[in-house]
């Protein structure tokens, strides 16, 4: 659960402080589930009225809950000032001793809870928890992989959250040696697998300097991860008031690059990779051309911008009706 309190005491002036349902894969899987996907949601979750809610509450979006696991005694959450994104030095997370914390190998039967599955996704904040969880998200890849499941990862790195004494390098990368599509950008590769950035890159401030290092980037997680045929990277700027987006997506030693957005009015900086996330996986899953898949899963993400809360609530038509509007660069 993210709360987002209005600062400068005026959530305690008001006694109130917006709840949004949220995490990086429920918020991918329900735009799946909006865009007709049919999805299954695995976490864990405490046995009372709370959980109950919410998963009635993933029930209406069309996301199944069947997997879900009741242990424990409470929801995981963080804190996350309005207008600000998790990059925010301002985000405070709440998740020691929740339920999904103190997930353990063993607890779930993932050759049982895989079947009839097409595709399997994770985030890098999961096996950021500890070293219980993400052991459970290594048996996870492993069965999933043993029975041909399409296996997804996004490198969302959050510095906060690796404090358990293992660098993310040391989880990460046999983790992703499973997966077929990986998403992320240059930088969090540099976090999360050691691929190193180039350090003037900004000074340079260059598109087509960024994507030459987005596909270096793609070639060398490729060459580490045999089983990854698709690597995309994400272009977020935010300068001043004015944000610029675009994303790169390479497979087959061929680089597809989405157009470019801009805008000065930014809602919630919040799911936007996630909703750029759903959007791989949505053109995967439905076969489209791969100049296809990033176009859409750029408009995705950049349409989630302009959408208060964690998830997008856009349909694909309406996505590609708004955003058509504040196409920069073609």
């Amino acid at each position: 659960m993210r709360l987002s309190p209005e600062l400068g005491g005026k959530w305690i002036m008001k006694s109130s402080m917006p709840v949004y349902l949220g995490g990086a894969e429920l918020n991918t899987a329900t735009a799946l589930a909006k865009w007709k996907v049919p999805v299954t949601y695995c976490t864990v979750l405490p046995g009372n009225y709370l959980s109950k809610e919410i998963c009635d509450e993933l029930g209406k979006r069309n996301i199944g809950t069947d997997p879900v696991i009741f242990s424990g005694s409470r929801i995981g959450s963080y804190y996350l000032p309005q207008g600000s994104d998790l990059k925010n030095a301002g985000v405070i997370y709440d998740r020691s001793y929740s339920s999904f914390s103190e997930l353990k190998p063993g607890q779930i039967d993932w050759d049982t809870m895989l079947n009839d599955v097409s595709w399997f996704h994770f985030s890098a904040i999961s096996p950021a928890l500890n070293q219980n969880v993400a052991a459970v998200c290594m048996e996870a890849v492993e069965a999933a992989s043993a029975k041909k499941i399409r296996i997804s990862v996004d490198l969302n790195y959050r510095s906060k959250l690796w404090q358990y004494g293992k660098k993310p390098q040391e989880i990460m990368q046999p983790l992703v040696e499973y997966c077929d599509v990986i998403m992320g950008n240059i930088w969090s590769a540099d976090d999360l697998l050691g691929i190193s950035t180039d350090a003037d890159i900004h000074n340079k401030n260059s598109k087509s300097v960024y994507l030459e290092h987005a596909k270096k980037t793609a070639e060398n997680i490729m060459r580490n991860s045999p089983a990854c045929k698709s690597v995309a990277n994400t272009f977020r700027f935010d300068d001043g008031a004015k944000t610029r987006y675009y994303a790169a997506l390479d497979t087959n030693g061929s680089q597809f690059v989405s157009k470019e957005f801009s805008t000065d009015n930014v809602v919630d900086r919040v799911g936007s990779g996630d909703c750029f996330m759903a959007g791989l996986i949505y053109g995967f899953y439905n076969k489209a051309a791969l100049q296809e898949i990033i176009g859409f899963a750029a408009a995705a993400a950049f349409n989630k911008l302009f959408i208060k809360g964690d998830a997008t609530t856009s349909a694909v038509e309406e996505i590609y009706a708004q955003v058509k509007n504040y196409t920069k660069i073609a």
